[in-house]
């Protein structure tokens, strides 16, 4: 960093070399965070050298820089890098009383692109479960769990935690545990509890259970519970042998569920509160990805389509 010129006006300069200082001593920031913030304030000083002094900046300054580094390519998530470097620096020239304002302070962050889920079509997630052999030892174990996957729109963690005493037969309901343990009360329908069934009252009996291991639901060859990379695995298999080309993973399960619900009308906060979702924000994604359903529906099969 020392080697470095430190682009900008004198004054700048000096600028950046407290505040460095200032990261360093008072902050105590690793050599490595210090080496960052530096360069990314010195590509705002290098920008405003021949428009303007430290001190006549301005929150429109900033946005013509942030329009600048975005034609440049830069993308979000370093943008948001920049923007919280320049909000320490000017925040460092308030304190020292070299400006009055701090004009990053009301600049917010840019929203990262939020990567939609893969999702299955229920065409795809009924080929995989019928793909399970029955007839094989665990079969009807595999079958119980991808239902449960799938109509329940479980985590994996859930899944293989998930206890014998948590099934309520009689209600047709289960209980989880998600995130921060917070218990809920998830509906199980009517094929998926038949093949629950189907699991407990066969292969599930002929396991030898292993110590404190009593009350698992979902048993391993040894009698212990199923890690979360044995259900990855099984779900992978039977993807490949139902001939889904997808990358899936337990969670594409979930995932599906709540796209399908949502497709069929049911209400948002309903899918919330069986994905165990905190906040409804986290479950609106399912609303964008329906909205990709309708466009592709629109896509192909206005008529329109076919005369432009």
């Amino acid at each position: 960093m020392a080697n470095k010129k430190i682009i900008g006006t004198d004054s700048s300069a000096s600028y950046l070399k407290g505040y460095l200082g200032y990261l360093t001593v008072e902050r105590g920031l690793s050599a490595n965070t210090v080496e960052a913030y530096s360069s990314d304030v010195m590509s705002f000083l290098d920008f405003i050298s021949d428009k303007a002094s430290i001190k006549d900046v301005t929150q429109e300054t900033i946005t013509d820089y942030l329009a600048h580094i975005t034609v440049c390519g830069r993308n979000k998530t370093t943008q948001a890098r920049y923007i919280s470097a320049l909000r320490s620096f000017f925040r460092y020239l308030k304190l020292e009383k070299v400006v009055e304002n701090n004009p990053v302070e009301l600049i917010d962050m840019p929203q990262k692109d939020r990567k939609l889920p893969d999702v299955l079509s229920i065409d795809e997630v009924v080929a995989i479960l019928n793909s399970v052999d029955l007839s094989l030892p665990n079969g009807h174990r595999n079958r119980a769990m991808l239902e449960m996957l799938y109509g329940c729109g479980l985590r994996v963690s859930e899944l293989v935690n998930m206890r014998l005493s948590d099934v309520e037969f009689d209600a047709g309901f289960i209980k989880v545990f998600g995130k921060g343990s917070k218990e809920r009360l998830v509906p199980i329908g009517h094929e998926a509890m038949k093949r629950l069934r189907f699991y407990i009252e066969g292969d599930r009996n002929k396991v030898t259970v292993a110590k404190n291991c009593g009350d698992v639901l979902f048993f391993n060859n040894r009698g212990k519970k199923l890690t979360r990379e044995m259900v990855f695995l099984i779900v992978k298999n039977q993807a490949v042998i139902a001939g889904v080309t997808k990358k899936i993973s337990p969670h594409t399960f979930r995932h599906s569920f709540a796209t399908h619900m949502i497709q069929k009308g049911a209400d948002i906060r309903v899918v919330q509160e069986m994905l165990g979702h905190e906040s409804i924000l986290t479950t609106e994604i399912y609303t964008h990805i329906d909205r990709e359903h309708l466009r592709s529906v629109v896509n192909r099969y206005h008529p329109l389509n076919d005369i432009f």
